[in-house]
């Protein structure tokens, strides 16, 4: 009944990218094997682990430098850079790995015909994927059907989280309604044109925005159930709002709050929970062991440039609302709230010069590797808060004290998506990721974290 066109979502697009990725370079080595005099890297099926490792190199090193950032991989001045990162780091790790790869060559052309080989391939193909695959031809068109008070809002979200889809109008679904509203890249459809519209703009789906259903008219709910009968995609807008930005719009969440938490199996998996606390352990221990390589230069540093106490240790809200002290290097001039408890700001005066190294770095956060391994917090989970902003949110913000049915984490989803959070409204973002987490925890997301928490610290992110 409708043709909707070509549109790739953004799993899609990421799956896409990864596996072009992997075989572009493939293809090239083995076209550059064939055609010059290069026998480094022979793909057959002796050489198979040898194919296996570049793949698992190229995977994890381009997350790490966010060759899968869909927001970055659309621009190509970007994708460039982290090309060249990817590419250099895969062939570094590549080369100092002999027992799993082929020995370094004799000919030291070979290393640069494999290093040229795989930026060439992944250049050319996001070149391609720039041009053409990003291109409006590809946009995801979506129309909203709800109330003119949350469209501006809605397409504001959309358009920030993913710019391949594109809302092109709205339709209120208000039965009074006042003087026509104009948003920007937004035009106001009439409900009698809703057909007409999906076939003339080639529209993908259809996002319901209504805070109540019982605004939704009958004749608009007629044509609703006939498109979904029909098999047009309709979606709720916090269904739609949540695969696109991965984070829960609380905001929009109202007494049917329950819907909207189904929260993930993996908060009472016992598996899962032995797991994560071996892994803590493991990884803590881990961790205190290479603060050590770290820690005459913090010494100095904290002598130099901070010139005080090197630990700090302040009252935080852990796992079912218990406090627990948390213990960091300090990096603030001391006596910094002599006045009382105040947001870190951006650029905070407080912040000590060799404070900021610490965290841009993120070392100021190392010596919490002791509070992980004394069970008050996790290496994955909400950031804890101090007690006098939890009450001050909680009475802000709805669902906030949800946050606290896990542990707090030393690093999180809101933490490599987002930069440190220095006002309600930021609060009220981290939230978001916060309950996302909550509701989507696994292993595989705590391994995205993982990898994301490395490129924050290589790209001194951190805040």
């Amino acid at each position: 009944m409708f043709n909707n066109g070509i549109h790739f979502d953004i799993s899609e697009r990421k799956v896409l990218l990864r596996i072009i990725d992997i075989l572009s370079v493939l293809v090239v080595l083995y076209v550059v094997s064939n055609i010059f005099d290069f026998n480094y890297f022979i793909i057959n099926k002796e050489n198979w682990k040898w194919v296996f490792i570049l793949i698992l190199y190229i995977s994890v090193f381009g997350t790490i430098f966010e060759l899968y950032d869909l927001q970055k991989s659309s621009k190509i001045d970007k994708t460039f850079a982290n090309i060249v990162f990817t590419a250099s780091t895969t062939v570094l790790f590549y080369f100092l790995t002999p027992i799993l790869t082929p020995v370094l060559p004799d000919n030291r052309l070979q290393i640069l015909y494999f290093y040229c080989s795989i930026v060439s391939a992944l250049f050319i193909w996001r070149w391609v994927y720039v041009t053409f695959i990003t291109s409006p031809r590809f946009y995801k068109k979506a129309l909203i059907v709800g109330e003119i008070s949350s469209i501006q809002s809605i397409v504001d979200a959309f358009r920030n989280s993913d710019p391949n889809y594109q809302i092109v109008g709205f339709i209120n679904c208000e039965t009074e309604k006042g003087e026509s509203i104009k948003f920007n890249g937004a035009k106001e459809f009439s409900p009698k044109e809703i057909h007409q519209v999906i076939k003339q703009e080639n529209i993908s789906e259809i996002v319901i925005a209504s805070y109540n259903s019982e605004t939704i008219t009958p004749s608009i709910y007629r044509d609703l159930i006939t498109l979904l009968e029909n098999g047009f995609p309709i979606k709720e807008y916090t269904q739609a709002y949540e695969e696109m930005t991965q984070r829960v719009p609380v905001q929009f969440v109202g007494k049917d709050f329950y819907k909207y938490f189904p929260f993930s199996r993996s908060n009472h998996n016992k598996l899962y929970l032995f797991f994560r606390r071996v892994f803590d352990i493991a990884i803590s221990i881990i961790g205190l062991l290479i603060s050590l390589v770290f820690l005459p230069l913090i010494l100095v540093g904290n002598l130099i440039g901070n010139r005080g106490a090197l630990f700090y240790t302040q009252k935080r809200i852990g796992k079912n609302g218990r406090p627990f002290q948390i213990i960091k290097y300090r990096s603030m001039i001391e006596n910094a709230e002599k006045d009382g408890a105040v947001w870190a700001q951006k650029n905070d005066i407080r912040i000590t010069p060799f404070g900021k190294f610490l965290r841009h770095s993120r070392l100021d956060e190392i010596p919490q590797f002791i509070n992980i391994l004394k069970g008050e917090m996790s290496l994955i989970g909400p950031r804890p808060e101090r007690p006098r902003f939890v009450a001050e949110l909680s009475d802000l913000l709805p669902f906030y004290e949800t946050r606290h049915i896990v542990k707090p984490g030393l690093t999180g989803w809101a933490q490599v998506k987002i930069r440190y959070g220095s006002s309600v409204d930021d609060s009220l973002l981290k939230l978001q990721y916060d309950l996302y987490y909550i509701k989507h925890r696994s292993f595989f997301l705590d391994l995205n974290i993982v990898v994301k928490t490395i490129s924050t610290m290589i790209f001194f992110r951190g805040q």
